[in-house]
């Protein structure tokens, strides 16, 4: 039995309300007319990435019991922000540019604090709104560069910057500050406080 006919199935036992999407590596518009008349609420495509997992699923997963009206509070949208994000690892990139590019905001990735400096140095006073800044990089890590950011005679060498990093304990979380960056999230981040923190900074 293939997944479409699974879908049929499951419909016809359950009814609506569970949420079925279909995940495979073909063309998604080959089938999404029978996968829709299935049941299927949507399509999630292979390889499987996290960020489209969590994007696909997202809608999918809000509490119960949490009011209509509390989750428009929630509602966020950071259209027309610009972030610049220093990230080596291209799957960290990637989960993080879907994710935020999800709620407006427009990112540019530099693959190391050496990079992160020259784009920030060579942009326009004002083009960025935020820093992301991982800490582990290679040829300058990330207090390195948050360093060299802040000493700059520039009038928005002030920026927020936000430090991303599995080195969570005490010390690391200070070492950031004294970097000159403003707060400093763990990984894996949670999507809850990055959203918390950048609607605190925007």
């Amino acid at each position: 039995m293939d997944g479409l006919e699974t879908t049929r199935q499951i419909r016809q036992r359950v009814g609506d309300e569970v949420p079925i999407f279909i995940i495979s590596a073909y063309d998604w518009s080959d089938i999404e007319e029978e996968a829709r008349a299935a049941g299927a609420h949507g399509f999630i495509s292979k390889p499987l990435f996290k960020s489209n997992l969590y994007l696909g699923l997202s809608r999918f997963a809000q509490q119960s019991d949490v009011k209509p009206e509390e989750q428009e509070e929630e509602t966020v949208d950071f259209t027309g922000k610009h972030i610049l994000l220093a990230e080596d690892n291209e799957l960290n990139w990637e989960i993080a540019n879907e994710i935020l590019s999800s709620v407006g905001f427009t990112l540019e990735r530099a693959e190391n604090g050496k990079i992160c400096v020259e784009k920030f140095s060579q942009s326009d006073v004002g083009t960025y709104d935020i820093i992301l800044m991982d800490i582990r990089m290679p040829v300058m890590n990330g207090y390195e560069a948050a360093k060299v950011i802040r000493a700059m005679d520039r009038k928005d060498a002030n920026l927020p910057i936000i430090a991303m990093t599995a080195d969570a304990f005490s010390e690391d979380i200070q070492h950031c500050l004294e970097c000159g960056m403003n707060t400093h999230i763990s990984k894996p981040i949670d999507l809850g406080k990055l959203m918390h923190e950048l609607k605190k900074y925007l």
